[in-house]
């Protein structure tokens, strides 16, 4: 897909040739406009004037490090750093503004000056240490991540509160996000079309020797490139940060991927010497709106990733076509009447997108779907057994009270979590059901709702500075400390142990901590020799396992922050399971009960994920039919053992 202005074809004349000439021309615009009337037709959420406020809020942030990544691309180059240096800059500007006083001013300037120090280390790692872009890129995008995680200490950090109003609306409706996505566009387009910096991209994407030998000195020039991608990461990190309430050190995690797709379905080549800030501005548009669209439709997340991956390999063939059919990017600026042209095919767009959408909510009209028997079900993850059967019983008793239950899959990622509960408010939901991947950064979505009047059940975990009707939960702490006491009493009260940690920024990970740290005090002949973060993942378990045996092979005794990590924990220690190592896990999945009960897991601190399901669901209809609810409704966790597993049931 192509935004660029093309050269006319000869021999491609008449009306059809004309036609054909605008699709190829203008393949983004095109399949912008097709998707908006297909969703609007699909859906009769979609078309509302708060759904499309969160398409633009939603892609806000992708489009912004698209900007940035634009530049680069232009030049030939590539930038996987955006999404981490993003996160590190919004942690950089909270922890010096909240941990140490610093001016929020002077704050917002440092977070901006580590977004272009490492678009400068970037640059000079590529130019001078000669050095692939992917490869310098990707150690950077693994660096600024560490840093942020050092920084922040594994803990998200509250964002001061006048930088917060930059996630908050003008005029009660206007969201403040999309205002600054329009400024950086407008500033990409301003450096890529009217300054030297800009021609240069192209001239060095276009062909980086003949440029050289021009007189164009290339390598400052790409130090100037890698810094302006800094910049609007940093621009980028302290939008999402502000969205979100406080700067998380896993934020933006992926969104290098989203930002480099969007500048290519909007007509940029990798191969350098092409794109514009609007053909990225769509493309990041129609992965907002594909999104929004998808979630409205209940499809699933997994799908999504499916859909988007297909929609990004149809950009590049249909580039390809577009190409062999005869159709050329002309040089920028120069085609006089180009930008008028543009402007003009932009805005008859438009007026065709507002007459066919207009046309299909005629289909909805007179819709008799009740939306006080529809619910919103957004999850952490579902790429962990605890949370698809917390899914599962949600989805058994809303079958049973005859509601329509809409389930979506947050991957971890806080910012796709607030974007799926801001598309549940606006699709006017009965009730949210929402399991937080972290309790900070859900705050805003829920205040949202809570405006709108929608019940909201949190589940699992609690919603920080913001009403909930109900939350249903174990208590995280209370089973960290009965983990900790139950290794404690097998080992007889001493022995070396080791703790495998969940992914670090999360709620439950650090409660988990807690926990595991309060129940050990009570047991002074134990000593725990390492802790390392292990993301909850069975093949970090396995892995990290695998290195600490390597320096502690006297270990005793493992304590596991969920049972994924234990299994892979068991793996690594392998014949030495159960009899020489006791390993203690979390969460009582099927594959932990099963280990359990074959004997190489001593025991699971089981929280019956299916019962909070069934429970959150059930309370959600209680807050809807007016009923009182108990603030706190505590599902009991027990300790799963040999003795008495053949009794439990999640």
């Amino acid at each position: 897909m192509a935004t660029d202005t093309l050269k006319r074809t000869p021999g491609a004349g008449g009306a059809t040739g004309g036609l054909r000439r605008l699709l190829l021309e203008n393949g983004a615009l095109t399949a912008l406009i097709v998707l908006v009337i297909a969703m609007s037709a699909l859906s009769g959420d979609f078309l509302t004037t708060d759904n499309l406020l969160n398409v633009g809020v939603q892609a806000a942030v992708t489009a912004v490090l698209a900007f940035g990544v634009t530049f680069v691309i232009v030049s030939a180059g590539i930038d996987l750093s955006v999404g981490s240096v993003a996160a590190l800059s919004a942690t950089v500007l909270a922890w010096t503004a909240t941990s140490h006083g610093v001016p929020v001013f002077i704050a917002v300037l440092l977070a901006v000056a580590t977004g272009i120090a490492a678009g400068l280390v970037n640059g000079f790692l590529i130019a001078y240490g000669k050095l692939p872009p992917f490869i310098a890129t990707l150690a950077m995008l693994s660096v600024a991540r560490g840093l942020s995680l050092v920084i922040s200490e594994g803990s998200p950090i509250p964002f001061p509160d006048s930088v917060s109003h930059l996630g908050d609306t003008l005029g009660g409706w206007l969201p403040v996000p999309v205002l600054v996505m329009i400024v950086m566009g407008l500033i990409a387009a301003f450096v890529l079309g009217r300054t030297y910096i800009g021609r240069s991209m192209y001239a060095i994407g276009g062909n980086e020797e003949a440029a050289r030998l021009s007189g164009l000195r290339v390598k400052k020039q790409k130090l100037a490139i890698y810094a302006l991608s800094g910049v609007f990461a940093a621009v980028a990190g302290i939008v999402l940060a502000s969205r979100l309430s406080s700067a998380q050190p896993q934020a933006a995690d992926g969104y290098e991927l989203d930002a480099i797709a969007a500048v290519v379905i909007g007509g940029a080549s990798l191969a350098g010497g092409t794109g514009k800030a609007s053909g990225t501005l769509i493309g990041a548009l129609i992965l907002a709106v594909l999104r929004n669209g998808l979630n409205l439709l209940n499809v699933s997340a997994f799908w999504q990733q499916v859909v988007i991956g297909v929609v990004i390999a149809l950009a590049v063939l249909f580039d390809t076509l577009r190409r062999k059919a005869g159709a050329t990017p002309s040089a920028a600026g120069a085609s006089p009447g180009g930008k008028g042209k543009q402007a003009g095919t932009y805005a008859l767009a438009a007026v065709v997108t507002v007459a066919i959408v207009g046309a299909t909510s005629f289909l909805h009209n007179g819709s008799s779907t009740s939306a006080d028997r529809k619910m919103g079900l957004s999850l952490s993850t579902l790429n962990n057994p605890f949370f698809v059967q917390i899914r599962a019983g949600a989805m058994a008793e809303a079958k049973k009270q005859g509601v329509d239950l809409t389930v979506t899959d947050a991957q971890n990622d806080a910012s796709q979590q607030a974007n799926q509960l801001q598309n549940f408010t606006s699709s006017g939901v009965g009730a949210i059901i929402v399991n937080p991947v972290d309790s900070d950064a859900a705050s805003n979505s829920v205040k949202a709702a809570d405006k709108a009047d929608i019940p909201v059940i949190a589940v699992d975990r609690g919603v920080n500075d913001a009403k909930t009707d109900a939350l249903v939960a174990s208590d995280n702490v209370a089973g960290g400390e009965l983990a900790a006491k139950s290794i404690a009493e097998k080992l007889g009260g001493k022995g070396k142990i080791v703790i495998l940690q969940g992914q670090a920024g999360t709620s439950a990970a650090r409660e988990r901590a807690q926990g595991f740290e309060n129940g050990l005090k009570a047991f002074p002949g134990i000593q725990v020799v390492a802790q390392q973060p292990a993301d909850f993942d069975r093949t970090k378990g396995l892995d990290v396992m695998s290195n600490l045996l390597q320096a502690h092979p006297d270990v005793r005794g493992v304590i596991a922050a969920n049972d994924e990590m234990a299994l892979g924990a068991i793996k690594a220690l392998g014949s030495k399971a159960g009899k020489s190592v006791s390993v203690v896990g979390f969460d009582g999945t099927p594959d932990g009960l099963k280990a359990v009960e074959g004997g190489s897991l001593y025991a699971s601190v089981a929280q019956q994920p299916t019962q909070l399901g069934r429970i959150a669901v059930d309370n959600a209809l209680k807050a809807l039919d007016g009923e009182k609810v108990r603030q706190t409704v505590k599902v009991p966790v027990k300790v799963v053992t040999k003795e008495n597993v053949a009794g439990f049931s999640g």
